[in-house]
Protein backbone atom coordinates (compact mmCIF):
# COMPACT_ATOMS: atom_id res chain seq x y z
CA UNK A 1 0.00 0.00 0.00
CA UNK A 2 1.59 3.30 -0.84
CA UNK A 3 2.56 5.05 2.32
CA UNK A 4 0.01 8.22 1.92
CA UNK A 5 -2.89 5.83 1.88
CA UNK A 6 -1.01 4.76 5.69
CA UNK A 7 -1.24 7.88 6.95
CA UNK A 8 -4.74 8.89 6.14
CA UNK A 9 -5.96 5.55 7.54
CA UNK A 10 -4.19 6.35 11.15
CA UNK A 11 -5.71 9.85 11.45
CA UNK A 12 -9.21 8.26 10.54
CA UNK A 13 -7.64 5.90 13.60
CA UNK A 14 -6.96 8.69 15.63
CA UNK A 15 -9.84 10.33 14.86
CA UNK A 16 -12.10 7.47 16.21
CA UNK A 17 -10.45 7.11 19.42
CA UNK A 18 -11.10 10.39 20.57
CA UNK A 19 -14.67 10.50 19.77
CA UNK A 20 -15.09 7.31 21.63
CA UNK A 21 -13.49 9.09 24.29
CA UNK A 22 -10.82 5.89 24.86
CA UNK A 23 -7.30 7.04 25.95
CA UNK A 24 -4.57 7.44 23.56
CA UNK A 25 -2.46 4.80 25.70
CA UNK A 26 -5.31 2.06 26.23
CA UNK A 27 -3.73 -0.71 24.06
CA UNK A 28 -1.54 -2.36 26.02
CA UNK A 29 2.17 -1.87 25.06
CA UNK A 30 1.74 -5.35 24.04
CA UNK A 31 -0.89 -5.54 21.31
CA UNK A 32 -0.70 -1.62 20.01
CA UNK A 33 1.05 -1.02 16.84
CA UNK A 34 3.19 1.36 16.77
CA UNK A 35 2.26 4.52 14.74
CA UNK A 36 5.39 4.00 12.58
CA UNK A 37 4.47 2.99 8.81
CA UNK A 38 5.50 -0.59 8.55
CA UNK A 39 6.44 -0.11 5.02
CA UNK A 40 8.72 2.49 5.81
CA UNK A 41 13.21 1.40 5.72
CA UNK A 42 14.86 1.62 8.73
CA UNK A 43 18.48 3.05 9.01
CA UNK A 44 20.50 0.49 11.60
CA UNK A 45 21.73 -2.26 10.09
CA UNK A 46 20.01 -5.66 10.24
CA UNK A 47 20.39 -7.91 13.19
CA UNK A 48 22.87 -10.71 13.04
CA UNK A 49 20.45 -14.01 12.81
CA UNK A 50 22.82 -15.97 15.45
CA UNK A 51 22.75 -13.44 18.22
CA UNK A 52 19.77 -14.53 20.38
CA UNK A 53 19.56 -10.97 22.16
CA UNK A 54 18.96 -8.96 18.54
CA UNK A 55 15.82 -11.36 17.51
CA UNK A 56 13.00 -10.85 20.64
CA UNK A 57 10.15 -9.96 17.85
CA UNK A 58 8.08 -12.88 18.98
CA UNK A 59 7.72 -11.60 22.73
CA UNK A 60 6.49 -8.21 20.79
CA UNK A 61 3.86 -10.19 18.87
CA UNK A 62 2.56 -12.29 21.62
CA UNK A 63 4.32 -15.70 21.02
CA UNK A 64 4.74 -18.04 23.85
CA UNK A 65 8.02 -17.44 25.98
CA UNK A 66 10.37 -19.81 27.02
CA UNK A 67 10.70 -20.57 30.65
CA UNK A 68 13.32 -18.98 32.94
CA UNK A 69 16.36 -21.02 32.71
CA UNK A 70 15.53 -23.05 30.09
CA UNK A 71 16.49 -21.26 27.33
CA UNK A 72 18.20 -23.60 24.83
CA UNK A 73 22.30 -22.91 25.01
CA UNK A 74 23.53 -20.61 21.91
CA UNK A 75 25.51 -22.62 19.04
CA UNK A 76 29.30 -22.49 19.08
CA UNK A 77 30.57 -18.97 17.78
CA UNK A 78 30.91 -18.65 13.69
CA UNK A 79 34.44 -19.01 12.44
CA UNK A 80 36.34 -15.18 11.53
CA UNK A 81 35.49 -14.42 8.01
CA UNK A 82 39.23 -13.96 8.17
CA UNK A 83 40.65 -16.77 9.22
CA UNK A 84 42.98 -18.65 7.40
CA UNK A 85 42.82 -22.27 6.83
CA UNK A 86 45.04 -24.82 9.10
CA UNK A 87 48.29 -25.14 7.48
CA UNK A 88 48.84 -28.71 6.36
CA UNK A 89 51.43 -31.01 8.38
CA UNK A 90 55.25 -30.09 7.56
CA UNK A 91 57.42 -32.91 6.21
CA UNK A 92 59.47 -34.55 8.02
CA UNK A 93 63.36 -33.83 8.00
CA UNK A 94 64.49 -36.70 5.57
CA UNK A 95 61.76 -37.08 3.89
CA UNK A 96 61.92 -36.99 0.17
CA UNK A 97 58.54 -34.48 -1.40
CA UNK A 98 58.29 -36.48 -5.01
CA UNK A 99 60.70 -39.86 -5.02
CA UNK A 100 60.40 -40.76 -8.87
CA UNK A 101 61.87 -37.24 -9.45
CA UNK A 102 64.45 -36.30 -6.31
CA UNK A 103 65.70 -39.12 -5.49
CA UNK A 104 65.79 -40.41 -1.85
CA UNK A 105 68.30 -39.94 0.59
CA UNK A 106 71.73 -41.76 -0.13
CA UNK A 107 72.60 -44.74 2.41
CA UNK A 108 76.00 -45.78 2.77
CA UNK A 109 76.06 -49.53 2.93
CA UNK A 110 78.78 -51.71 1.99
CA UNK A 111 78.61 -54.07 -1.24
CA UNK A 112 79.77 -57.51 -0.61
CA UNK A 113 81.36 -59.44 -4.02
CA UNK A 114 79.49 -62.26 -5.01
CA UNK A 115 79.35 -64.25 -8.10
CA UNK A 116 77.81 -63.04 -11.17
CA UNK A 117 76.35 -64.67 -14.33
CA UNK A 118 75.85 -62.05 -17.08
CA UNK A 119 76.11 -60.71 -20.16
CA UNK A 120 77.94 -57.61 -21.30
CA UNK A 121 75.73 -55.09 -24.18
CA UNK A 122 75.44 -51.91 -25.21
CA UNK A 123 72.47 -49.48 -26.43
CA UNK A 124 71.31 -46.34 -26.89
CA UNK A 125 69.58 -44.27 -24.18
CA UNK A 126 66.51 -44.90 -25.48
CA UNK A 127 66.54 -48.46 -26.01
CA UNK A 128 68.60 -49.08 -22.50
CA UNK A 129 65.80 -50.68 -20.94
CA UNK A 130 64.53 -53.16 -23.27
CA UNK A 131 68.03 -54.19 -24.15
CA UNK A 132 68.62 -54.87 -20.32
CA UNK A 133 65.55 -56.93 -19.90
CA UNK A 134 66.58 -59.07 -23.15
CA UNK A 135 69.86 -59.59 -21.67
CA UNK A 136 68.42 -60.80 -18.35
CA UNK A 137 66.18 -63.15 -20.08
CA UNK A 138 69.53 -64.92 -22.22
CA UNK A 139 71.27 -64.85 -18.65
CA UNK A 140 68.20 -66.43 -17.01
CA UNK A 141 67.54 -69.37 -19.95
CA UNK A 142 71.30 -70.59 -19.62
CA UNK A 143 71.24 -70.64 -15.65
CA UNK A 144 67.60 -72.87 -16.51
CA UNK A 145 69.92 -74.84 -18.66
CA UNK A 146 72.46 -75.86 -15.86
CA UNK A 147 70.19 -76.12 -12.79
CA UNK A 148 71.36 -72.54 -11.49
CA UNK A 149 69.14 -69.78 -9.27
CA UNK A 150 69.23 -66.66 -8.54
CA UNK A 151 70.60 -65.42 -5.22
CA UNK A 152 69.17 -61.86 -5.56
CA UNK A 153 67.54 -59.53 -7.60
CA UNK A 154 68.54 -58.86 -10.84
CA UNK A 155 71.49 -56.54 -11.51
CA UNK A 156 72.58 -53.99 -14.50
CA UNK A 157 76.11 -52.50 -13.57
CA UNK A 158 76.82 -49.73 -15.54
CA UNK A 159 80.51 -49.90 -16.75
CA UNK A 160 81.01 -46.71 -19.67
CA UNK A 161 78.77 -43.94 -20.62
CA UNK A 162 79.03 -41.77 -23.64
CA UNK A 163 76.74 -39.64 -25.78
CA UNK A 164 75.38 -42.25 -27.99
CA UNK A 165 74.56 -44.92 -24.98
CA UNK A 166 76.05 -46.75 -22.49
CA UNK A 167 78.14 -50.39 -21.83
CA UNK A 168 76.31 -52.92 -19.15
CA UNK A 169 76.55 -56.10 -17.62
CA UNK A 170 73.45 -57.11 -17.14
CA UNK A 171 72.90 -60.48 -14.80
CA UNK A 172 71.79 -62.62 -11.62
CA UNK A 173 74.09 -62.80 -8.49
CA UNK A 174 74.75 -66.52 -7.33
CA UNK A 175 75.00 -68.32 -4.41
CA UNK A 176 78.33 -69.72 -5.71
CA UNK A 177 79.98 -70.23 -8.87
CA UNK A 178 80.04 -73.36 -11.03
CA UNK A 179 82.87 -75.27 -10.40
CA UNK A 180 85.57 -74.83 -13.16
CA UNK A 181 83.22 -72.95 -15.03
CA UNK A 182 84.05 -69.20 -16.46
CA UNK A 183 81.29 -68.81 -18.64
CA UNK A 184 78.07 -70.59 -19.19
CA UNK A 185 77.44 -70.01 -22.81
CA UNK A 186 79.17 -68.03 -25.46
CA UNK A 187 77.19 -65.03 -24.26
CA UNK A 188 76.90 -65.76 -20.54
CA UNK A 189 79.83 -65.49 -18.55
CA UNK A 190 81.15 -65.69 -14.69
CA UNK A 191 82.24 -63.17 -12.96
CA UNK A 192 81.59 -60.78 -9.49
CA UNK A 193 78.95 -58.01 -8.51
CA UNK A 194 80.62 -54.79 -7.65
CA UNK A 195 81.78 -54.39 -4.12
CA UNK A 196 82.77 -51.84 -1.68
CA UNK A 197 81.47 -48.77 -0.03
CA UNK A 198 78.24 -47.32 -2.08
CA UNK A 199 75.84 -45.34 -1.18
CA UNK A 200 72.26 -46.24 -2.44
CA UNK A 201 69.45 -43.97 -3.70
CA UNK A 202 66.16 -45.12 -5.02
CA UNK A 203 63.81 -44.22 -7.93
CA UNK A 204 60.05 -44.71 -7.99
CA UNK A 205 58.65 -44.68 -11.45
CA UNK A 206 58.55 -45.10 -15.20
CA UNK A 207 62.11 -45.41 -16.19
CA UNK A 208 61.43 -43.16 -19.00
CA UNK A 209 61.94 -40.59 -16.34
CA UNK A 210 65.04 -42.38 -14.35
CA UNK A 211 67.43 -39.59 -15.72
CA UNK A 212 65.71 -37.36 -13.15
CA UNK A 213 66.47 -39.17 -10.60
CA UNK A 214 70.64 -39.18 -11.40
CA UNK A 215 69.94 -35.44 -12.02
CA UNK A 216 68.84 -35.15 -8.25
CA UNK A 217 71.85 -37.82 -6.99
CA UNK A 218 74.28 -35.63 -8.95
CA UNK A 219 73.33 -32.87 -7.12
CA UNK A 220 73.40 -34.55 -3.72
CA UNK A 221 76.78 -35.84 -4.22
CA UNK A 222 77.84 -32.46 -5.29
CA UNK A 223 76.75 -30.74 -2.35
CA UNK A 224 77.93 -33.20 -0.02
CA UNK A 225 81.45 -33.25 -1.42
CA UNK A 226 81.08 -37.33 -2.13
CA UNK A 227 83.75 -38.28 -4.46
CA UNK A 228 82.00 -41.32 -6.40
CA UNK A 229 83.42 -43.82 -9.25
CA UNK A 230 82.38 -43.50 -12.80
CA UNK A 231 80.50 -46.47 -12.35
CA UNK A 232 77.44 -48.02 -10.77
CA UNK A 233 74.78 -50.48 -10.46
CA UNK A 234 70.86 -50.79 -10.73
CA UNK A 235 69.21 -53.51 -8.89
CA UNK A 236 65.86 -53.88 -10.22
CA UNK A 237 63.18 -54.43 -7.17
CA UNK A 238 60.00 -55.61 -9.30
CA UNK A 239 59.48 -57.40 -12.71
CA UNK A 240 58.20 -54.01 -15.19
CA UNK A 241 58.59 -54.77 -19.03
CA UNK A 242 57.35 -51.68 -19.91
CA UNK A 243 59.63 -48.76 -19.53
CA UNK A 244 56.70 -46.38 -19.42
CA UNK A 245 55.20 -48.52 -16.25
CA UNK A 246 55.14 -46.32 -12.98
CA UNK A 247 54.91 -48.65 -11.25
CA UNK A 248 58.92 -49.98 -11.37
CA UNK A 249 61.50 -49.71 -8.35
CA UNK A 250 65.10 -49.48 -8.71
CA UNK A 251 67.97 -48.87 -6.08
CA UNK A 252 70.72 -47.20 -7.30
CA UNK A 253 73.93 -48.06 -5.82
CA UNK A 254 76.83 -45.27 -6.17
CA UNK A 255 80.21 -46.41 -5.89
CA UNK A 256 82.65 -44.72 -3.42
CA UNK A 257 86.26 -43.91 -4.15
Amino acid sequence: MPSKWIRFSIAGLLAAIVAAGLPAGGWGEDSTPTAQSPAAPTSQAPATPTSPVQAPSAQSQGAPQAAPGTQPPAGPPAPAANSPPAAPEASKPGEPANPPSEGSTGETVDLPARPFAYIEGKADRDEIYGAILGSLGLVKRDMDKVGLKPAGRPLAVFVESDDSGFRYHAGFPLEAAPADKASLSDAVKIGQTPSGKAMRFQHVGSYADIDATYDAITAYLDEKGVDAQDSFVEEYVNDVKDADDPALEVNIYVLLK
